[in-house]
């Protein structure tokens, strides 16, 4: 079995960002994959999804000691996502396994990005001015088992969704949810979920034991160090780069001209760097006006 450091070095990053954030796991490996390494997307989703069964349970068992799972939208979930996600699987090697069928994959792969980038904007959106007051939600079984076969149906065919598109429906289905328990029980849910797709690709994908084996010896330990940063670091200084990774690589796998992602890519980098400049300098003269009107008094009585 051949290690491939290179491979192994993206799957630490990749562990890094799902540790940090709680998703792009499958967003971000499988273009990575693709793109940078030159693997056929079907082995790519395939030992992808593998290596993310092995993954998942990393963050889930925090939460679960943390009590942040809500354990009845995990069932609800678990019973649409789990046959879902395997029926994808099996789904996607009925499709054949010629180029016009990895070529498929591609565009249903650079879609899926495009929606879980679409889908990481819209929950900041929603997020603004929200407070999560971390009651327990009424349970509404049939929505939350149609977001379960929505959401395992993706992840079968692309191995993209358990996180970002999972966690954006539940959102907005259960608005009152905190982010601690949003994060928590997508995770525990991923795990069946995960499992079953992952289960459909051993049996009909193209799992390639050396590969998975490289992915994780760098994400096992990514994951880790990423979910022990997370109660530090800013989920707003995360989020945004991560939203540009999956639409310029969605933009790549759909076979955009190149000159256009560097260019859309640039404009992006600038963008947010410009953002947190600007937020920088507000931070920064918000404390010397603060800092002037104490001491105001005391120049006024000398």
């Amino acid at each position: 079995m051949h290690l491939d450091l290179g491979i192994a070095f993206a799957g630490l990053f990749v562990g890094f960002v799902v540790g940090l954030t709680g998703m792009g796991g499958g967003a971000l490996m499988t273009p990575v994959l693709v793109i940078f390494f030159g693997i056929q997307p079907l082995a790519a989703v395939s030992s992808d999804l593998v290596a993310s069964f092995v993954m998942k349970p990393v963050g889930a068992s925090v939460h679960l000691r943390r009590g942040t799972v809500n354990l009845q939208l995990v069932r609800w979930l678990v019973i649409g996502s789990v046959p879902s996600a395997f029926c994808g699987a099996v789904l996607l090697s009925l499709l054949g396994n010629g180029q016009a069928m990895q070529d498929r994959i591609k565009v249903i792969l650079g879609i899926a990005l495009l929606v879980s980038a679409t889908s990481m904007a819209l929950k900041r959106t929603l997020n603004r001015g929200r407070v999560g007051d971390g009651a327990a939600p009424v349970i509404r079984p049939l929505p939350t088992l149609l977001i379960g076969l929505a959401g395992g149906l993706i992840v079968g065919l692309t191995s993209v969704g358990s996180g970002s598109l999972m966690i954006v429906m539940l959102l907005a289905l259960y608005p009152t949810l905190s982010a601690s328990q949003l994060v928590g029980t997508d995770l525990v849910q991923a795990i069946p979920l995960v499992g079953a797709a992952a289960l459909g690709h051993l049996l009909f994908g193209d799992f390639r034991l050396g590969l998975t084996s490289s992915l994780l010896v760098g994400a096992l330990p990514g994951v880790y160090v990423g979910a022990r940063v997370s109660s530090q670091a800013p989920d707003h200084l995360i989020r945004p780069v991560l939203i540009v990774v999956l639409a310029t690589s969605a933009m790549k796998l759909l076979n955009a001209p190149d000159a256009l992602v560097v260019a859309a890519l640039v404009a992006s980098v600038v963008g947010i760097g410009g953002w947190f400049v600007y937020r920088a300098r507000a931070s920064s003269h918000a404390g010397t006006v603060s800092t002037d009107t104490t001491s105001s008094p005391r120049s006024g009585r000398a």
